[in-house]
């Protein structure tokens, strides 16, 4: 495939290049997908999954945290103890009150 760059306009070139950019990184996808469908069969013949042999686990999303502490003055107002600490609680706690009173 012979193109004849030097005859083709700035236009021409940069949508030539972007073409070429696109094709390539589409190119190493489809590889990367053969090769790890390879992998997984091989995995298989064997009687694993890629996954235990590699260590990868399925990635687990946290669970709500569940409220530790209640606003004395709204009991509906609560923070778990994680992050921040709510203003209500700083108050609290600056007032002379224990973390312990404030629980749930």
């Amino acid at each position: 495939m012979n193109i004849d760059l030097h005859s083709l306009s700035l236009k021409e070139l940069k949508e030539l290049q972007s073409q070429v950019a696109k094709t390539i990184a589409g190119y190493e996808d489809r590889r990367k997908r053969e090769a790890l469908a390879e992998l997984e069969e091989k995995a298989r013949a064997m009687g694993f999954s890629l996954a235990e042999l590699t260590g990868a686990t399925a990635i687990r999303k946290r669970s709500p945290s569940v409220a530790k502490y209640a606003n004395p003055a709204n009991k509906a107002d609560t923070w778990s103890g994680r992050g921040r600490k709510p203003r209500w609680f700083s108050e609290a706690l600056a007032k002379g009150k224990k973390p312990e009173d404030l629980a749930i």
